[in-house]
């Protein structure tokens, strides 16, 4: 994995570094982390510019060519973003300032590699190829058909997967579409779902509705039923699924979650889908990289479908992927109808670019820096779970056998949602995340904190237990800020501590500060 980093990072060794003036990055060297190779940085060839690779721009002593297109009428000239549209560079340019200074504890994002980029950013974005390798519906697709069935090899072997008996589309634009995909190939409309609650750490796509309204259209064009957790111990209430669904009788049961720090119980599900005659779905789309990497339990061995996201745990572009068993289920040819439901029955022309930048990823996901990475995704988590709960926290589930946890802010006083906002403020990009028996999505009980994306910029579980106490501060800032604002909804919170005379606004500078003086030691991968 290529990257742009610093001559001298905590825990890491970078070789042949050379620096460029005002840039915390080195054009060139190695990372490692402990001896393990996490990603390199080389001389730019071509059009790519030896620059600052924190805001994008060349160095002002850098001439760069400018291709002409002439022709009868014609005379294009082919600009950079910054000449044509300086405010969208501009745009860019903050944006990766902020992902360079913050704290990126978002359970569901990454920091994908200059390699993907380059992918998604290449000439593969300007092709349509409507259908499937071999059988498209336009011409001049033999490298997009060659680019593609790469890609589907690659996939099956980044999950272990034999080709005889498993299949994959790697078409969808992301995890919801593959998802509603999957719901379209096996389903009539009003047939039965059952997923696990959002409040209870599920995912909208997985059938969510309130009494009142049917939030996901998963719950408009389906009958949903969710199963949860048992809120004593925060761990899904496998024993009330098998009651609700003998009574429900569901026909697709789907696994997988969006705010859920434990493994899921494969085997009981498969029992429970096989009892009442339905189809078993993993979306392991926050685990993916994980799974890959064998460092938590496989669905593959107990699931009928598997869907996921490319960009999370897996550190890729921004797709979706569907697996499906080859051999009839329950009657249904699954290549056949996953394949049509993709298209032509919900997309169109896949995005070439994003599966070159697929391919790019599945193939390091093979790797033994890749596993090595995914580990040390899981260590970091339970360090900085650990931490909190010496700190006090109330953790959902007690704990965390993944990339992520889930702090119940309720016995402070607190939500989510005051939380979110003090932090990121002092630069720590987090979400307020729904807990079992809140009322309101908007202003939730708790807090999700992922560690995949500054594990990729080379934070281990020392700087881990850091991020806690820093999260901590924050925490103790906001309780403060909540008992001297006056005014008890959220917009009067939103009002006070974003105000010039906000009395803590020291503090949370002061904050911000030790945390870009941490974060700023490491590199940021990509363009």
């Amino acid at each position: 994995m290529e990257a742009c980093g610093r001559a001298a990072v905590m825990g890491y060794s970078l070789q042949q570094p050379i620096s460029v003036k005002g840039s915390a990055f080195p054009l060139r060297g190695e990372m490692k982390l402990n001896g393990v190779k996490l990603w390199s940085v080389k001389p730019c060839k071509a059009s790519h510019l030896e620059g600052s690779l924190v805001t994008g721009r060349p160095p002002p002593s850098v001439s760069v060519p400018i291709p002409e297109m002439s022709g009868a009428g014609n005379n294009f000239v082919d600009y950079e973003l910054v000449e044509v549209d300086p405010e969208v560079r501009g745009i860019i340019d903050k944006e990766k300032e902020r992902q360079f200074r913050s704290l990126e504890l978002i359970a569901s994002e990454n920091f994908t590699s200059r390699a993907v980029m380059e992918a998604v950013g290449s000439c593969l974005t300007n092709k349509y190829s409507e259908g499937l390798p071999g059988k498209r519906y336009y011409g001049g697709n033999e490298y997009i058909d060659e680019l593609e069935t790469l890609c589907q090899e690659r996939a099956l072997a980044a999950f272990n997967l034999d080709g005889k008996q498993w299949g994959v589309n790697v078409q969808p634009l992301s995890g919801s579409p593959a998802n509603f995909e999957v719901y379209t190939a096996v389903l009539n409309p009003h047939d039965r779902i059952m997923g696990l609650d959002l409040p209870h750490g599920g995912h909208l796509s997985h059938g969510f509705m309130t009494p009142k309204r049917r939030v996901s259209g998963t719950s408009i064009y389906f009958e949903s039923m969710p199963y949860r957790l048992d809120e004593s111990s925060g761990l899904v209430d496998y024993d009330m699924l098998e009651k609700t669904a003998t009574l429900f009788r569901p026909k697709l049961i789907i696994a997988g979650a969006s705010a859920y720090p434990r493994d899921f119980d494969y085997p009981r599900m498969r029992k429970i889908a096989d009892a009442v005659g339905a189809f078993l779905m993993m979306d392991m789309a926050h685990i993916s990289g994980l799974v890959a990497a064998s460092v938590v339990a496989n669905p593959f061995e107990y699931c009928d479908i598997v869907t996921t996201t490319t960009h999370k745990s897996l550190r890729g572009p921004r797709g979706g992927m569907i697996f499906f068993k080859k051999d009839p289920v329950l009657g249904v040819d699954l290549e056949s109808a996953i394949n049509n439901a993709v298209f032509p029955g919900l997309q169109g022309g896949p995005h070439n670019h994003t599966i070159g930048g697929l391919a790019v990823c599945l193939k390091y996901a093979k790797s033994t820096d890749f596993k090595a990475y995914q580990n040390k995704v899981v260590s970091n988590c339970r360090a900085l779970a650990s931490r909190l709960m010496e700190l006090g926290y109330k953790l959902v589930s007690g704990g965390t056998d993944n990339h992520l946890v889930l702090v119940d802010l309720r016995p402070l006083g607190l939500d989510g949602a005051r939380v979110e906002k003090i932090l990121d403020m002092a630069s720590i990009t987090l979400n307020k995340n729904s807990v079992a028996g809140d009322k309101s999505a908007l202003v939730p009980g708790g807090i999700r904190i992922g560690s995949p994306a500054m594990t990729t910029r080379g934070f281990s579980e020392k700087e881990f237990v850091t991020i806690a106490d820093l999260i901590n501060e924050g925490v103790q800032i906001t309780l403060e800020a909540k008992n001297l604002v006056s005014g008890s909804k959220l917009q009067d919170f939103i009002k006070f501590v974003t105000s010039p005379e906000f009395p803590l606004k020291d503090k949370v500078l002061d904050l911000q500060r030790r945390v870009e003086a941490l974060t700023t030691q490491y590199p940021l991968p990509g363009l």
